[in-house]
């Protein structure tokens, strides 16, 4: 889910930027510091949204830096557990398949892809036995975040797609489809009964 952040920090602005204006060098260096930053509990940044304050710069013994204490917004993206989540299949493998989220990847074993026995295609997709429903890179899908490990530089974000309305967005459509003409037969059904109760009175 992304949010809206607002951070406080003593932002190190290395002596390249000396030159700029002192908020423009405290900006160009946030921009460079946050890029592509991920912290466990912040999340992932996405940008640099505002700075909202530039305090007094204090210079450290031995450092050649200024160092300014800033306030200034993050647009930042953080998984939470049980989260939908949108997504594109990045990547198919013999035992699941890897999803873009955008500024995160998320990883869906093979036996959460869908509510089938699922088998790995010559044709490098995910099949499965009694659906013949596939799964490839490039498809569109809806999963659920169900496992999160935050060892390394960036979490390892686990999903699926085996529970009800979730899945590749054919899938969710086609499933919306056939209940939609379950619930139809069902109100013409329960019509003709009624017309019938009403005869034989």
């Amino acid at each position: 889910m992304f949010y809206l952040t607002e951070v406080e920090d003593h932002i190190r602005v290395e002596p390249r930027l000396f030159g700029l204006p002192t908020s423009e060098a405290v900006d160009k260096q946030l921009r460079e510091t946050y890029e592509n930053y991920y912290d466990k509990d912040l999340g992932k940044v996405i940008s640099v949204i505002e700075i909202l304050s530039v305090g007094e710069g204090i210079i450290i013994p031995g450092d050649g830096a200024v160092y300014y204490n800033s306030k200034f917004k993050l647009l930042v993206w953080k998984s939470n557990l049980q989260e939908l989540t949108f997504g594109i299949i990045s990547e198919i493998t013999t035992f699941g398949a890897f999803i873009d989220m955008g500024s995160m990847r998320g990883m869906i074993h093979i036996s959460q892809t869908m509510d089938d026995y699922v088998s790995f295609s010559k044709a490098n997709s995910l099949q499965g036995k009694t659906s013949k429903r596939n799964l490839k890179q490039g498809d569109l899908c809806l999963a659920r975040i169900v496992a999160l490990s935050h060892k390394g530089d960036e979490p390892k974000i686990g999903l699926t797609m085996r529970q009800p309305g979730l899945g590749k967005l054919d899938w969710i459509k086609e499933d919306q489809m056939k209940k939609q003409k379950v619930a139809q037969k069902l109100a013409r059904e329960e019509k003709k009964e009624v017309k019938g109760g009403k005869k034989k009175k």
